[in-house]
């Protein structure tokens, strides 16, 4: 990732912060097939390993599971908030009009090799973790047991669980640091003037992490 000082994110619990912030992350692989990609939920624990670890899990169909388990280096990808920002937000805009758009945003790649697993009590219980997670504040969470025993069975027979111990990371926040206070203010302005919750939480994002006046 192209990660200009300014902007490089090196604290491990902001790192895990942000990733922990992403729903949905991306497995990047390069294997026999070439490059592979699959769009999935995960779970992090920071005490695992010196970076933490990652898990989760993927249809037996797919055959991203044989790169893993063929030893190929994992890139992982968590994509944060992200906002437009106008020219019009920038004050030199009406005194030099030297100025053009870019794009607000924060990210973590992670990398790694994962050992990947089928056992059945392991597999259940990373499903009932993820479950859990996504199942909570709701007035009646879903729980892994509200199914049928033997429906369970055959669903953890289709899919296979990895582990991902995380080697290195790499975060970026790029939230105008680069700009002077006043053209900083103006995106902060402009974003949270905006009818976009996305633009409006970068412009929380800015309030905390962007240059002040």
């Amino acid at each position: 990732m192209y990660n200009p000082k300014a902007f490089a994110v090196e604290d491990l619990p902001q790192l895990h912060g942000m990733m922990a912030e992403c729903r949905l992350a991306l497995l990047v692989t390069h294997g026999e097939q070439g490059l592979q990609a699959s769009h999935l939920p995960l779970l992090l624990d920071p005490q695992q390993g010196p970076n933490g670890s990652l898990y989760g899990h993927m249809a037996r169909a797919n055959p991203q599971w044989r790169d893993l388990e063929a030893g190929a280096e994992a890139l992982v990808i968590f994509a944060g908030a992200d906002a437009y920002v106008s020219p019009a937000f920038y004050p030199g805009k009406h005194e030099h009009g030297k100025v053009v758009p870019t794009w607000n945003y924060q990210a973590v790649h992670a990398y790694g090799r994962a050992e990947v697993f089928s056992d059945a009590t392991r597999l259940r219980k990373l499903v009932s973790d993820l479950t859990d997670r996504h199942e909570s504040g709701r007035t009646q969470p879903w729980r892994i047991d509200d199914a049928p025993a033997e429906y369970i069975d055959s669903m953890l027979k289709a899919i296979v669980g990895f582990a991902l111990p995380l080697q290195r990371l790499e975060g970026k926040r790029k939230l105008s640091q680069n700009r002077s206070p006043a053209d900083a203010a103006g995106v902060r302005q402009g974003l949270a003037a905006s009818p976009d919750p996305q633009d409006q939480n970068v412009a929380r994002l800015m309030s905390v992490f962007s240059p002040k006046e």
